[in-house]
């Protein structure tokens, strides 16, 4: 079998969460995920409400992600609204979660490759259906650099994390 090719079991198992705004877009990513052989697990919300409160989707699917990677289960996360802001935020409330905001395939490429991010957010009110889809292939396809430095970094991040501690 040729290395380069990526398989199922390569692929990470993607925990999915919306808000009204991004429902539109959510559909269309379960789907397109599904049948390039991501498990996708979908956090909601399963019906359109313009006055829905995202906290709740977005923190279920962060906390999916993190008990999923302490079970030692390749996993990832999207969260998706108007801006992906508010997503984001509430997706970074969960320990263990580092949620990066894309907007563009570099910013998504990069929040894998220096941050080891977990969770992308993209606004779905920001791009067209293909331009977010795009954005969320390069951030699922982006494996982490490993990269000293940046393991570092994580390391302070996750120090302050459990303890309160800022280390210099």
């Amino acid at each position: 079998m040729d290395p380069t090719v990526t398989t199922a079991q390569d692929l990470p198992r993607v925990h999915i969460a919306t808000d009204h705004a991004g429902m539109e877009l959510s559909a269309h990513l379960v789907e397109h995920l599904s049948a390039k052989g991501y498990e996708v697990v979908d956090h909601g919300p399963k019906v359109y409400d313009a006055l829905d409160d995202y906290p709740s989707f977005c923190i279920n699917a962060a906390l999916a992600v993190v008990a999923d990677q302490e079970a030692g289960v390749h996993a990832l996360g999207i969260v998706l609204g108007g801006s992906g802001n508010g997503e984001q935020i509430a997706a970074n409330k969960v320990k263990g979660v580092r949620a990066a905001l894309a907007w563009s395939l570099p910013t998504a490429k990069l929040a894998r490759e220096h941050n080891d991010a977990n969770v992308v957010a993209v606004g779905g009110r920001q791009h067209s259906v293909e331009e977010a889809t795009g954005i969320i292939e390069a951030f699922l396809a982006e494996p982490f650099s490993h990269d000293e430095r940046h393991v570092r970094r994580i390391g302070k991040i996750a120090t302050y994390e459990a303890t309160g501690e800022v280390v210099e």
